[in-house]
């Protein structure tokens, strides 16, 4: 199956209550072929009407980010944990997480990042539960065989002062990571099964 081709069945999912207050689906966009994967925790307002993620204010500021290590909005995969905006930029309910798990690991399959950033705390929890954003962000961990970096959500940047600079610092590791990553690969190291560890960068 293409990363179309299964954005096309999200696009008619009608697995739980958002489908009945939702504009549209937003299933993510951007380079299935990228070896980067931004997953944020759901649509907001503008990308409910557009049908697109991040959009909006924080949009703007993630394609700042990116343009801060050379990247633009195509050279990476953009996704969100839920698919459908909540009721007044709720937080998404457990059991929505667990109805859009499908969709999500479907297009992480098919894209194979070797890296995976987590853009808050939802995100975060999705894939490292009990780790604390405050705590872990801008701290990459290999699980599994594959790397998380969860870093701040760009809207918390743009609603709370300070967090601004964390989040460029974190971004400005990302090319490191990569250079990690790929050497590892290279060594062939994966990293324990079934516990977090986390990469030392060495800066």
């Amino acid at each position: 199956m293409t990363l179309e081709e299964l954005n096309n069945q999200i696009l008619k999912c009608e697995k739980c209550a958002l489908c009945k207050t939702r504009v549209n689906v937003v299933p993510g966009e951007g380079s299935s072929k990228s070896n980067i994967m931004f997953i944020g925790e759901g649509p907001g307002k503008k990308e409910d009407e557009l049908g697109r993620p991040f959009v909006g204010s924080a949009g703007k500021l993630l394609d700042k980010l990116l343009g801060l290590i050379g990247l633009e909005r195509k050279d990476v995969y953009i996704a969100n944990v839920v698919k459908c905006r909540p009721p007044q930029n709720r937080d998404p309910l457990p059991e929505e997480v667990d109805f859009c798990r499908e969709w999500l690991d479907k297009q992480i399959k098919i894209i194979k990042p070797e890296l995976m950033v987590l853009l808050g705390r939802h995100s975060m929890d999705r894939f490292l539960p009990n780790h604390k954003i405050s705590i872990d962000h801008g701290k990459p961990k290999r699980l599994n065989g594959q790397v998380y970096y969860p870093i701040y959500h760009p809207a918390a940047a743009l609603y709370r002062n300070g967090l601004l600079e964390d989040l460029q610092n974190d971004f400005k590791k990302i090319p490191k990571i990569l250079e990690i990553i790929k050497e590892e690969r290279i060594n062939n190291k994966k990293g324990k099964e079934g516990k977090a560890e986390q990469i030392k960068l060495g800066i």
